[in-house]
């Protein structure tokens, strides 16, 4: 009897300590997520008739942002935005820095991984006060002076080509999470075996696409799980940096929410593109996992 008794007492004692967690988690994420659902049903506004006595819409909102061409555009831009700067820029630069790191006899290893873990514990609104120095359009611009010193006139980056700019600092933002994983598998990847395939007559890319990369397939898994719901949901970098703009070019989902729900005052409208967003990176997830289970 008094096993029975132990292990309610101790599972109470697990619970206690969950506890504030959890309510903490009821509070800032069930929570919000609920409301936005029930949100999105309605044509609650900040001002207007719908701020005064909102009414229920159905799926109204659903079907205007359907519709809606530039959440569409939304949607595509930040189908690109993940692609170019969390598959593509961070996965390879990041593990282009791991093999280095892991590597024998590199020179300045400590202050070549130094240099690339410094953009992780900068501020997400530091790193964009910092990029928007230096993509400022007048001469004293960092990359302008850069520009200046081989005669050409100064640069405006973020008019010229503000997807690539944010993609970039993005990029610059993340490759050292991508490091830090591969890094951490790699010290996984068994000597003898990379020995073996040398001894072998093995070229250096056999021996990164036939052994490396499949060994450490479960945290490749792992960052493209991380990387494409953290990507897919960035806001305040390009906000900071563009708002949008120009011309809405890089109003990607996060941006066209905040915009509808706040700057129009449409809350319902928000909350139904917000759910869709939410959808989504459900979606993405769910994916991921599935693969991941599928490699073990």
């Amino acid at each position: 009897m008094a096993r029975p008794l132990a292990g309610r007492g101790q599972a109470l004692l697990v619970l206690a300590f969950l506890a504030p967690a959890l309510l903490l988690l009821a509070l800032f994420v069930v929570a919000p997520a609920v409301s936005a659902v029930l949100f999105s049903f309605t044509d609650l506004a900040l001002r207007g008739p719908g701020a005064l006595a909102p009414k229920i819409v159905g799926l109204g909102n659903y079907t205007r942002l359907f519709g809606d061409q530039s959440f569409v555009d939304a949607f595509g831009r930040s189908v690109s935005f993940v692609f170019f700067s969390a598959i593509i820029g961070q996965f390879v630069l990041g593990l282009v820095a791991a093999l280095l790191l892991a590597r024998k006899g590199i020179v300045g290893k400590g202050l070549f991984g130094a240099a690339i873990l410094m953009p992780l514990v900068v501020p997400e609104t530091v790193a964009a006060l910092a990029w928007a120095s230096m993509y400022a359009p007048d001469a004293r611009g960092t990359l302008n002076l850069l520009v200046g010193l081989v005669g050409q006139e100064p640069v405006a980056w973020l008019v010229a080509n503000p997807m690539l700019a944010i993609i970039i600092v993005n990029i610059w933002r993340g490759v050292a999470f991508a490091m830090i994983l591969f890094a951490a598998a790699l010290e996984g990847v068994p000597r003898e075996v990379v020995e073996a395939a040398m001894v072998d007559g093995a070229s250096a890319w056999q021996q990164l696409t036939r052994i490396t990369l499949p060994l450490i397939k479960h945290a490749i898994v792992l960052y493209m799980l991380l990387t494409t719901i953290g990507t897919f949901t960035v806001f305040g970098l390009i906000y900071f940096l563009t708002r949008g703009g120009p011309g809405g070019g890089t109003t990607v989902m996060s941006v066209f929410i905040y915009e509808r729900a706040f700057h129009f005052a449409e809350i319902g409208l928000g909350s139904a593109a917000s759910v869709i967003m939410l959808g989504i990176v459900l979606a993405i997830g769910l994916f991921y996992v599935r693969a991941l289970r599928a490699q073990i």
